[in-house]
């Protein structure tokens, strides 16, 4: 079968309006199965959780797959063959990939096989698969990728593209040849990145220009942080693209909850560099289901008194501005409204381990837990022993207590498209990483390349990492509206899933020089594990945000 450019996007487009209305079918089915008193039932998702995930997966390939298809005909983007073709085979996996999940188990999601194959597996959607699934359109993609040195275009305004070209730049010429030692010797990120990110106003991405961030005054620009975290993330996750994260949800809780002079005192020192955040939220015994946050902050004369451990705290050596969720409330009954944000400032260390006293007794320590990947910042479990806040850093004040769980969601929701952002990036360093390796390997007397199960493996990545980025762009543009918050999570949760795929694959292509840490292909593999499970476990993602909030818009 001779391979075709797509002339247009008729074929694809019907394909998925057909998978869209049985996804809104299913859903439905679901939302009145798990229904009661007028409202979706926790208790009742959980009698089948398998669907529920299954709901929030497939729905998240649809819309990825509906968006990719918008960008590649947006000609105005750049997009040409290589993106219309990547798309359109996009397109085919995810309707396939619905209607054999459905087919499976149809009586599970509401729906009888009969209707289903009446609907999806009509003569018009199989010739599109058919057509379209085709190998010869995927050995197409990986030579058009190989004879052009582009995976398609990203899309960018000239002053975005630009931006992300300076970083890249430093991404390669600064955090690149320093990565492997860090991974190697589990260091500390140099200096010499966080300053050289410190020049650039990095730390800034997110704050209003007001309070001397990079961001308009009049209007949020989500993009400049997504190009700039997907182009250190490029160049390396623990020491470069996960720097401005911290910063990232400091500084929007505080723009949600913050007073006035709160604002004006910590955000310039927070977009300057200055003061570099740590984020404390998770506890040993409490991670996703903050509702049963224990760290105590209790009211003393002139501030607070914190008591407690958390865990997982990225970077908490090295800074010195630590945001913690506490219970301020001593009502049990309250639960995620009795949380509040207090911001702590401490010394900062680089070091493995840390202890400080404060002169009235108060007393913080940590210890850095050992992690496979990620490493630079270091993730530490952190005790406070009646450590001292200043009344004035309760976020928002009197005002703020209580709201502590909704101010730091505002700062998560960054968090997480920000973790698309770095997924992004880390897939892209693991493509040209595998396209790199394929083409200089000779097996049997030829590249490996030249094979077409290599081929198929390098396009399907390309057409992976390019549908990700463009429905993270697309979610960001919808956060600078205020909208968009299920739409960050459903990439955060994609992306960080598909991550593990990709840099599997380039691991793979690379065979026993793979699993060797010569290559920093290996560095990608165990990078890329971790985004399903910090800034939120892809489990919780699923059924508690994104599969819920589908089924909310049709509970009974």
């Amino acid at each position: 079968m001779a391979t075709k450019a797509p002339t247009d996007s008729s074929a694809a487009k019907q394909a998925l309006s057909k998978s869209s209305a049985i996804i809104e079918q299913v859903t439905k089915a679901l939302a009145a199965k798990c229904s009661s008193n007028g409202k979706v039932s926790v208790s009742k998702m959980d009698q089948n959780q398998f669907v529920q995930y299954q709901i929030a997966w497939l729905t998240s390939e649809q819309k990825i797959a509906e968006n990719f298809i918008d960008y590649a005909w947006n000609d105005s983007l750049g997009t040409g063959e290589l993106e219309k073709l990547m798309a359109q085979v996009f397109a085919a996996e995810a309707v396939s990939h619905i209607r054999s999940e459905f087919s499976s188990r149809a009586s599970e999601y509401g729906i009888s096989t009969q209707e289903l194959v009446s609907k999806l597996f009509d003569d018009s959607t199989n010739k599109f698969l058919e057509e379209s699934s085709a190998i010869e359109n995927y050995n197409h993609i990986a030579d058009l990728i190989a004879s052009s040195g582009s995976f398609g275009a990203y899309g960018l305004s000239e002053d975005h593209e630009m931006f992300r070209q300076t970083f890249k730049q430093f991404a390669e010429e600064v955090v690149a040849p320093k990565a492997e030692h860090v991974h190697r010797h589990d260091d500390i990120v140099p200096e010499e990145i966080i300053q050289g990110l410190r020049d650039m106003g990095c730390f800034g991405l997110c704050i209003p220009e007001t309070y001397g961030g990079l961001q308009p005054n009049d209007k949020a620009d989500n993009i400049s942080m997504l190009v700039v975290t997907e182009e250190l993330s490029r160049g390396s996750l623990g020491i470069a693209g996960s720097l401005i994260t911290r910063p990232e949800i400091l500084s929007k809780a505080l723009l949600k909850g913050g007073t006035d002079a709160q604002k004006e005192k910590w955000l310039p020192l927070i977009a300057s560099g200055e003061k570099m955040g740590g984020i404390m939220v998770t506890e040993p015994n409490y991670g996703s289901d903050v509702a049963g946050v224990s760290v105590t902050a209790k009211k003393v004369d002139g501030g607070w008194s914190i008591n407690g451990v958390k865990t997982w705290c990225t970077f908490a050596g090295y800074a010195n501005l630590l945001l913690i969720l506490v219970r301020t409330e001593t009502d049990p009954e309250l639960k995620h409204k009795g949380l509040s944000i207090v911001l702590a400032e401490k010394p900062s260390f680089t070091g493995h381990e840390f202890d400080y006293k404060q002169d009235g007794g108060g007393r913080i320590s940590g210890k850095a837990i050992g992690t496979i990947g990620y490493r630079g910042m270091h993730s530490f479990e952190v005790s406070f022993e009646d450590y001292f806040v200043p009344e004035e850093n309760l976020i928002g004040g009197e005002a703020g207590r209580g709201k502590g769980f909704y101010f730091q969601m505002e700062g998560f929701s960054g968090g997480r498209i920000q973790t698309a952002a770095r997924a992004n990036g880390v897939m892209q360093a693991a493509l040209e990483a595998g396209l790199r390796y394929a083409q200089e390997r000779q097996v049997f007397q030829k590249p490996i390349f030249d094979y077409n199960l290599t081929k198929y493996k390098i396009a399907r990545m390309a057409m992976i990492v390019q549908a990700s980025r463009q429905f993270t762009n697309t979610v960001a543009k919808l956060l600078d509206d205020h909208k968009g918050q299920m739409e960050a999570t459903l990439i955060k949760f994609y992306a960080s899933k598909v991550a593990e795929w990709v840099t599997r694959e380039a691991m793979q292509i690379h065979g026993g020089m793979g699993y060797a840490e010569e290559y920093a292909v290996s560095r990608y593999f165990v990078d890329a594990r971790v985004f399903s499970i910090f800034e939120g476990a892809e489990e919780v993602m699923a059924l508690r945000v994104i599969a819920k909030s589908l089924m909310d818009q049709y509970s009974a």
